[in-house]
């Protein structure tokens, strides 16, 4: 069989539909058409069910497509097709019409390199429907951020909550700092990536779980630590085994920086397996390469050390509130207890977020990403509208949580190491698995609170 379609697909791609195979193409993880496939290849099926072609080391060299995904049935590939579209209808600086995509505003330039939540390879998270999110221009399926976060003099001071302080964390290892993030992630206050280093994500994640149960927890007592993973599921530590659907992805080769490059992509999804894993498992993608030194990701039957984040958090969110001051996201019930928390970029001095009150208005998974150069910052030679299709290193991550205020929202993120630590462009940016967890327990109508 494998010989049978590495014959088929060495064919030029015109050659392949005159072959009888007129309704399917070729496609690399580039997402490009291909005219040959090594002799070698071998035919799998993804977790999806799509036939995949693999060399000897598990890397997807192609992905059989139905043809008329790509062109109608006689016209010829034109990778540059619907790749831009004209800016009608909306003047120069209008907020009805958004996105601005990334900048230096975030702290992230243009090196958006990194992925998102496992859900985005599986069936979508229970109890949330995937929902049209609102286009100010086409009504299209696209994500955005907020044109105008407007400026210092719109927003009001809205004082936030208090906490008592954490107690200071000493010299620990860094197997021990993981067992208090695991731990923390477990309970829904979340320290941000998993990475073995202590850090205010922590710290923040500390006091808001002290909040919670009006316990103090002592990051400095490991064998209490320890008894408290046992008790909510096992130890910090497990193993993974890579399986081949974890080898076949999809993924891209690397994220073009430029944002026409990004639109020509079919999607934007991981770049290796060991990105997927690291957001699979809220990790950091150098700790998780470090706990596994000499390990090649791309074998399938691989045994890998990862963290045990154990079950995501379950409830339902009536109320959240922004903290700015804290970078912190603050999620209650309808009772007013405090029952999770996460580490957010919200806002900056140019383009701060709004005070006072909004609601949630929809929820929607692995959304698109509309970049529009008359409305927001000019990137590279880009001067039409652009549209950047869903996946795990889109600019917004895989979750966009549309609030109210136009233009605003709380989503995810391509780069969560930076959650916390960085300003964003007046939305709330959260990591992608932080985000999809608050999003599973939120719905249409939840009040939204910007605070200081």
């Amino acid at each position: 069989m494998a010989a049978t379609a590495a014959s088929l697909a060495a064919l030029p791609a015109d050659a392949q539909q005159r072959y009888g195979r007129r309704d399917t193409i070729l496609v690399s993880p580039e997402g490009y058409v291909l005219d040959y496939i090594p002799d070698d290849a071998r035919v799998m099926r993804d977790s999806r069910g799509r036939t995949v072609y693999v060399d000897a080391w598990g890397d997807v060299i192609a992905i059989a497509e139905p043809a008329d995904r790509r062109y109608a049935r006689s016209e010829r590939y034109n990778p540059r097709r619907d790749r831009y579209r004209p800016v009608t209808g909306y003047p120069d600086g209008d907020a009805g019409y958004f996105p601005p995509a990334p900048d230096d505003g975030y702290g992230y330039g243009d090196e958006l390199t990194t992925g998102s939540v496992p859900e985005l390879r599986e069936a979508l998270p229970g109890g949330i429907e995937r929902q049209p999110l609102p286009d100010y221009s086409t009504g299209d399926d696209m994500a955005a951020l907020p044109a105008d976060g407007g400026t210092a003099a719109d927003s009001e001071f809205v004082p936030g909550p208090t906490f008592d302080a954490a107690i200071a964390i000493g010299k620990k290892t860094s197997a021990e700092i993981t067992a208090l993030q695991v731990f923390l992630d477990r309970e829904g206050f979340s320290p941000g990536v998993i990475d073995g280093k202590k850090g205010s994500n922590v710290v923040k994640a500390i006091e808001a779980w002290q909040k919670a149960t009006g316990e103090t927890l002592d990051p400095n007592d490991t064998d209490d630590i320890l008894e408290r993973l046992r008790l909510s599921g096992g130890m910090a530590f497990t193993t993974y085994e890579i399986t081949a659907a974890d080898a076949a992805g999809p993924y891209v080769a690397a994220i073009p920086d430029d944002y026409a490059e990004k639109a020509a992509l079919p999607h934007l999804s991981y770049t290796s397996t060991v990105e997927m894993l690291a957001e699979k498992f809220h990790m950091d993608e150098a700790y998780l390469r470090e706990i596994n030194p000499g390990v090649d990701f791309t074998i399938p039957g691989t045994i890998v050390k990862v963290v045990d984040i154990g079950a995501a958090k379950t409830g339902k969110v009536a109320k959240i509130l922004a903290d700015k001051g804290r970078k912190q996201v603050l999620a209650y019930d309808e009772a007013g207890n405090l029952i999770a928390a996460y580490p957010a970029s919200i806002g900056s001095a140019d383009t701060p977020s709004p005070s006072g009150l909004v609601t949630v208005e929809r929820v929607a998974l692995n959304p698109g990403y509309t970049y529009n150069p008359k409305i927001n910052f000019k990137q590279g030679n880009n001067d039409k509208v652009l549209t950047l299709q869903p996946g795990p290193n889109g600019p917004v991550g895989t979750v966009w949580i549309a609030l109210s205020k136009p233009t605003y929202g709380i989503h995810g993120t391509p780069e969560p190491s930076k959650i916390g630590k960085t300003q964003s462009h007046g939305c709330i940016r959260l990591t992608n698995w932080d985000a999809t967890e608050l999003a599973k327990m939120t719905s249409p109508g939840v009040t939204v609170e910007f605070v200081d």
